[in-house]
């Protein structure tokens, strides 16, 4: 919605409430027209729903304290219709005036009136200096292993974009000449003028917003002031980076305009997976599949690490899927060394010999014990409750 709508449409009469009604009248209002007027009441009614639209605009900002009190403030320093009236009060006629001369010379400035009023100023309502301007920033991706992920790598990184021409020293003109002023903006690179009671700035056409006008180009970049180049960046990856961490590396992006400071270049981590090793958080995981009878009477395991073998006992009766810990073995961080944490897995086999098959049979035997006891006990209440129903 434009300023002038925002200022010369009355929500106070949308809602049928008094200017100084408390919040509670307007809440209540609102609310018996929303009713009235909902779509869903009134299908294919053009005008219900504009009526709809416009009590819903008017709650939205009569609603919230803050724009209610910003838009009393606007209503009364112009008055309802007040831009098309002149600077004497008289509507009549076509008179237009600068709405800048109502505040003198006190330095207040209409753009930013209506920067509070919409929550910001908006780019024409604050003039943009034609001084040194920040280079945009750069993306970049990078692919580590997972060992240099977990370490920490610094590796070249061959970027080709932009760069300051270096036979014009970015400035766009050719060697020897330099940029004049503009002459329209006065080096300002933006114009100003009055456009229905409004003061207006646009970037200045002649200088395309730069406030300089290079008359001989540099041969090498054709005034720009930038070539394409192909550069070679330094990136430290701090160890334990994880996969999809975004670097920034202050500088390094495209650089700046009329001696403006060069953007930053960010680069997203992507790690390619280990073949036995995961990671959470800054512990490292590994599954290690043991023997029914490893498991059974305990052992003592070789087990693997990004920095050598350590071994780990197993306790005799140590269950399928029972996590172990090694500490110290982990993603070394800025806070702390995370753990090897090691999941012990019963790989039973496939296939058996027959003397492997015999052996567990008489090892079954000799075992006796019931693996399932409740499930035993569970059944053999179900199968004495039928039989005694039966008789």
């Amino acid at each position: 919605m434009s300023t002038r709508d925002y200022i010369e449409k009355d929500y106070y009469a949308a809602l049928g409430v008094a200017k100084d009604a408390p919040a509670a009248d307007i809440k209540k209002a609102y609310r018996k027209l929303a009713r009235e007027l909902h779509p869903d009441k009134n299908p294919d009614n053009a005008s219900a729903e504009a009526r709809f639209k416009e009590v819903s605009e008017a709650y939205d900002v009569l609603s919230d304290d803050t724009k209610r009190r910003e838009y009393d403030e606007a209503r009364t320093l112009f008055g309802s219709g007040g831009f098309g009236r002149a600077a004497g009060g008289n509507s009549s006629g076509g008179t237009t005036f600068d709405m800048s001369d109502l505040f003198g010379g006190s330095g207040a400035n209409l753009g930013d009136l209506f920067g509070n009023l919409f929550g910001g100023a908006t780019a024409s309502s604050r003039p943009r200096s034609a001084g040194p301007m920040r280079g945009q920033d750069l993306s970049a991706s990078i692919t580590l292993d997972f060992e240099e992920a977990v370490r920490g790598e610094t590796l070249p990184l061959q970027l080709s974009g932009p760069g300051r021409c270096a036979t014009c020293g970015g400035n766009g003109a050719r060697p020897g000449t330099s940029p004049r002023t503009c002459p329209t903006c006065g080096g300002a690179g933006m114009v100003s003028f009055n456009q229905g009671g409004f003061g207006v700035s646009e970037p200045c056409r002649d200088c395309r917003g730069t406030g300089h006008i290079v008359d001989d180009p540099c041969p090498e970049c054709g005034g720009a002031g930038t070539t394409t180049q192909t550069r070679t960046i330094t990136v430290r990856v701090p160890a334990g980076v994880r996969d999809g961490a975004r670097l920034r590396i202050a500088g390094k992006g495209t650089p700046g305009q009329r001696g403006g400071p060069a953007g930053d270049l960010f680069v997203t981590v992507q790690v390619r997976p280990h073949a036995l090793f995961g990671r959470k958080g800054d512990d490292l995981t590994i599954t290690v599949p043991i023997s029914f009878g490893e498991a059974a009477l305990g052992t003592t395991l070789r087990v693997p690490t990004l920095d050598g073998a350590v071994s780990l006992k197993v306790s005799p009766g140590t269950p399928s899927g029972r996590t172990l810990r090694v500490r110290g073995r982990g993603v070394a961080a800025k806070r702390r060394t995370g753990d090897l944490l090691v999941t012990v897995e019963v790989a039973v086999p496939q296939k058996l010999s027959h003397e492997a098959a015999e052996a567990l049979e008489k090892f079954a035997v000799a075992q006796g014990d019931d693996p399932r006891p409740q499930i035993t006990a569970a059944l053999a209440a179900e199968s004495t409750g039928r039989h005694a129903s039966r008789e």
